[in-house]
C-alpha cells in the first residue's frame, strides 16, 4: 500500500490507496468535529446542490430533493431535532444541516425506479463538491424520517433518506474530547481482493499482494 501525498495535512485523514485517486475521493471523510463559529458561504452552498443537479438517474428521473437549513434558522431547528441523540450532540456545530429526499413515485403513482440509487449518485456529488469548496460533510442514517416527513409536509411520494452536516473542521485540540477521539480512529477499507471479482466469485480481479 502507498499513500498518496494530502495537501493539506491539517485535515489529516487522507485515505492511504493501493494506487493514487482523486484528490477529492482521498481527502473525502466523515468528521463529527466542526467548527461551531464557522459559517458555510452561500456560493459554495449553493455549488453543493448544482454538482447534486448534474448527477446521472436512471432515464434522468432526477429523483433527488433536499432539505436546507442554515445554522441558526428555523429549518435548521427542526432538521437537528429529528437526529437521534448521538448525532444531535455534533451536528449542531454544522454550518448546515441538508436532508436528502428520495422520489419514490411518478406522477402517476406508480414506484420510480432506482430512486434511492439516484438519490444516493446525487449526495455522492453533493459531498465530493463540498471537499472541493473546503468544506467537510457527514452523511447519518440516525434520524426520525418520519418526523421529518410531519415537520416538512413532505408528501408521500417522496422520503427522507439520508441528513447530511456540512460544515467547517474544528480546529485541531478543540471541541468535545470524545468526538475527537472518534474523529482520530484509524480510517479502514476492506482490501480490493475483497470487492472485485474476475471469472467467476472466487478468483479476485486484485489478488493482495504477500
Amino acid at each position: 500500500m502507498t499513500e498518496t501525498e494530502a495537501p493539506d495535512e491539517r485535515r489529516g485523514r487522507w485515505a492511504e490507496t493501493s494506487v493514487p485517486v482523486h484528490p477529492l475521493i482521498a481527502d473525502r471523510w466523515s468528521p463529527r468535529s466542526l467548527d461551531p463559529t464557522a459559517t458555510v458561504g452561500e456560493e459554495a452552498l449553493r455549488a453543493l446542490f448544482e454538482a447534486a443537479r448534474w448527477a446521472p438517474s436512471w432515464g434522468n428521473t432526477q429523483p433527488a430533493r433536499y432539505l436546507l437549513g442554515r445554522r441558526g434558522d428555523d429549518t435548521f431547528d427542526r432538521i437537528l431535532r429529528t437526529l437521534n441523540r448521538g448525532n444531535r450532540g455534533w451536528a449542531q456545530s454544522a454550518g448546515a444541516l441538508v436532508v436528502g429526499v428520495a422520489t419514490v413515485l411518478d406522477g402517476t403513482g406508480q414506484p420510480l425506479p432506482y430512486a434511492e440509487y439516484g438519490l444516493g449518485l446525487a449526495t455522492q456529488n453533493l459531498v465530493l463538491q463540498a471537499v472541493a469548496e473546503g468544506l467537510v460533510a457527514h452523511q447519518m442514517a440516525g434520524f426520525d424520517s418520519d418526523a421529518i416527513a410531519e415537520l416538512f409536509d413532505i408528501p408521500d411520494s417522496h422520503e427522507a433518506r439520508v441528513v447530511i452536516a456540512v460544515g467547517h473542521l474544528a480546529a485541531p485540540g478543540t471541541g468535545d474530547p470524545g468526538t475527537r477521539e472518534r474523529d482520530a480512529r484509524p480510517r479502514v477499507r476492506r482490501d480490493l481482493s475483497e470487492l472485485v471479482f474476475h471469472g467467476d466469485w472466487a478468483h479476485p480481479a486484485y489478488p493482495e499482494a504477500d
